[in-house]
């Protein structure tokens, strides 16, 4: 599958934009013709801004793939909700913008680390987490993931992740393996 894609990325902040762009890089990905959706600047949730933002950039995902092989690329947090809590909200915020919601055959990945990127960040320092908590510390700079993204893209190189995994974790490299690869 080619790499030379217009990608789309519609994270909560700056943490999660980040760890996406230093993976997708990692990955093979061409960061060169990536486009952020600017973050909300501290203004209102974070969370509602992605929920918000997703049915506009679905539709102009379906109008532009016609003319440019395209991905969308969401992170948001699963905070007390979880993957599938998430993804429902998605769904309906599409359903009440008139947007269909996300096909199968689609290349909109969403990944939800539960309860934030920070449980994903401590499992890949090797510690074992819990998704139903969310009070693992967060990294003095955002761009001090690069040795998490490493662990991770490692793991995927070899097909695996370390056990016992967060499930929003196992979601995530599903949804990566069927919609992204």
């Amino acid at each position: 599958m080619s790499r030379n894609v217009q990608l789309v990325l519609l994270c909560e902040d700056s943490r999660h934009e980040t760890f996406a762009r230093r993976f997708l890089k990692r990955a093979g990905w061409s960061t060169r013709r990536l486009r952020v959706e600017p973050l909300s600047q501290g203004r209102g949730s974070a969370e509602q801004r992605v929920r918000e933002r997703f049915p506009i950039e679905l539709s102009s995902y379906r109008s532009t793939r016609r003319y440019v092989d395209q991905a969308l690329i969401v992170v948001v947090d699963g905070d007390n909700r979880g993957v599938s809590g998430r993804l429902r909200q998605l769904a309906e915020a599409c359903q009440s913008k008139g947007v269909p919601p996300r096909k199968d055959a689609e290349r909109v990945a969403v990944f939800v680390p539960t309860w934030n990127i920070e449980t994903w960040l401590a499992y890949l320092d090797g510690e074992s987490v819990d998704e139903s908590r969310g009070d693992y510390p967060e990294l003095a700079r955002p761009r001090d993931c690069q040795r998490h993204v490493d662990r991770l893209h490692q793991m995927c190189e070899q097909g695996e992740l370390r056990k016992p995994s967060p499930p929003s974790l196992e979601a995530a490299c599903a949804e990566y393996r069927a919609r992204l690869q």
